[in-house]
């Protein structure tokens, strides 16, 4: 991705209907994926959707009258960019002051401190090749 696009709390929640309902989506089956419970209004997710393209992170294809939505970037290309844009935001580019603040700010238990831990390890073996 070459320049990171902020996304609202609205647009996340859209483009993770759009991931879990499969691939190329009508506006109808992200509405009901994303709000079951029809928490938000049909149009209010066709408006979100119109602007998650012209963001660049959504395609549309119209069949007949119904337009379907496929994603530019796969979810993981699209949370490393976020993660990329907060960190170099809020922490100086900084990837140790964001993992700093995010032990101190949750409450850790035991098990994820260790969770924690053994991914620094794999990452740090790994970079050393010795895995």
């Amino acid at each position: 991705m070459a320049k990171s696009k902020k996304l609202t709390h609205a647009e996340w929640e859209i483009m993770e209907a759009v991931y879990k309902a499969g691939k190329s989506p009508s506006v109808r089956q992200v509405w009901e994926k994303a709000y079951p419970n029809k928490e938000k209004a049909y149009t209010t997710v066709q408006t979100i959707m119109n602007t998650l393209e012209k963001k660049g992170l959504l395609t549309r294809k119209k069949i007949g009258l119904v337009n379907f939505y496929t994603p530019v970037y796969s979810r993981i290309k699209l949370i490393n960019s976020e993660i990329r844009h907060i960190t170099a935001q809020m922490f100086n580019g900084s990837v140790s002051e964001l993992a700093h603040y995010l032990i101190n700010i949750n409450d850790l238990n035991i098990e994820e401190i260790q969770k924690i831990k053994k991914i620094i390890d794999r990452k740090e073996k790994e970079l050393k090749g010795e895995e």
